[in-house]
């Protein structure tokens, strides 16, 4: 059975904390055979606001998805040919990053389009955030990103033991301590690396089981 995982980054750092912890959670999903990952990193995109012109409500058509041409034409496609969605933001004022939201708010073409209503619903989503310190909004930013797959009407996979998804601290133990020479602490995280290891094979784990009862119900 082939799967395909779609990783969304919404840091505007590259080779920052959050997209090296999307990385790893990715590398986890592809040790399962059969699975097949893809990442798109916010950073390197121009994506506008939603501007709620409702334009695809009517408009839509096999291909276009929104009336705006940005880089969301490209990521669109991907979001549709992917099985299962993993969602990485850093943690902003206790939320998520202004990228993710704007990146988040235009998936509403999936919820009221005219042609591509529904094409996520039944999808699996992981949820990552990364935070400076311990209770810091990490939390609170999962929380915002399962929010939006339950908008979307997908299944939302949750890490062993966890309800909201898979988080890392990109301080020493969360505690806000600077290290100067170290900007990539969250590779020092274990456990939050092993959080979003389990959290990708929970996503696979969900995605099979969602496919095989597809299959059976065609059956």
């Amino acid at each position: 059975m082939e799967i395909k995982i779609l990783g969304v980054c919404g840091s505007p750092i590259k080779r920052g904390n959050t997209e090296l912890f999307l990385e790893e959670t990715l590398k986890a999903a592809r040790e399962i055979e059969g699975i097949q990952t893809e990442a798109v990193f916010l950073s390197e995109k121009d994506i506008s606001d939603c501007q709620h012109c409702n334009w695809c409500l009517t408009g839509q058509k096999p291909g276009q998805f929104c009336q705006q041409n940005d880089d969301m034409n490209a990521i669109y496609p991907l979001l549709v040919e992917a099985d299962g969605l993993l969602l990485a933001s850093p943690v902003y004022f206790g939320r998520l990053s202004g990228r993710m939201a704007c990146f988040i708010d235009r998936l509403r073409a999936f919820v009221y389009g005219n042609y591509y209503r529904g094409q996520l619903k039944g999808k699996v989503g992981g949820a990552l955030a990364v935070g400076w310190t311990r209770h810091g909004g990490v939390e609170t930013t999962l929380l915002s990103l399962n929010f939006a797959f339950s908008s979307l009407g997908m299944l939302t996979a949750y890490e062993r033991g966890i309800s909201s998804g898979a988080g890392g601290v990109s301080s020493p133990g969360g505690t806000g301590k600077l290290v100067p020479d170290d900007k990539l602490t969250v590779l020092k995280d274990e456990y939050g690396l092993r959080s979003a290891r389990r959290l990708a094979k929970r996503t696979v784990e969900l995605i099979r089981m969602t496919k095989l009862g597809k299959e059976g119900i065609l059956c």
